[in-house]
């Protein structure tokens, strides 16, 4: 005789599996404060420097840019932002010389900036909206605190969610061509 008062998912495998954790993402995360993020101080130059100087420095710190104040330090007000990509498209693309290159003549002066009470979510808004991958962030009196990257940005997800992010196969990790090229 079978007992049909039984539960039915008594002997389905899946009922004796671990319960799943929602794949949601959590809102809540893009309020984090931007001193959450894993950043480092932001790197100082004069507006008198040589973008030579410039470079170099990025290189020797692994940084994609620099800030520059008036003294090329972070105790007097920003004055604008020199990025790898002003490399490329301000000064090789038109065959400037970079060691006698002011970076005053190839900086973007007054750039956007963020506030150093701000959050995640100003920083992609800002980022997305405007096209950028790095932006200063300042204080009260506009003195350079540091300098959010999406990289930044990136691995403070990954940290936030290592299981969703670090656990995917490897045939997940297709890629899918777009219309621009590179990272």
């Amino acid at each position: 005789m079978v007992d049909d008062s039984t539960d039915p998912t008594e002997h389905d495998e899946s009922y004796f599996d671990p319960p799943r954790r929602p794949s949601r993402f959590d809102a809540g995360v893009l309020l984090e404060p931007l001193r959450a993020l894993p950043v480092r101080r932001a790197l100082v130059l004069r507006r008198s420097d040589s973008v030579t100087e410039a470079v170099r420095l990025m290189q020797r710190e692994h940084r994609g840019c620099v800030v520059i104040t008036e003294d090329g330090t972070d105790a007097s007000p920003l004055l604008g932002i020199f990025t790898e990509r002003d490399v490329l498209l301000r000064i090789v693309d038109r065959g400037k010389n970079p060691v006698t290159l002011p970076l005053a003549s190839v900086m973007t002066a007054d750039p956007e900036v963020l506030s150093v009470s701000g959050t995640i979510a100003h920083a992609l808004n800002k980022m997305s909206v405007g096209g950028f991958r790095h932006v200063p962030v300042v204080d009260e009196d506009h003195h350079p605190v540091f300098v959010v990257s999406v990289r930044d940005i990136v691995e403070f997800l990954v940290e936030a969610f290592p299981r969703e992010v670090l656990t995917l196969s490897s045939d997940a990790a297709v890629r899918v061509p777009r219309g621009r090229y590179g990272a």
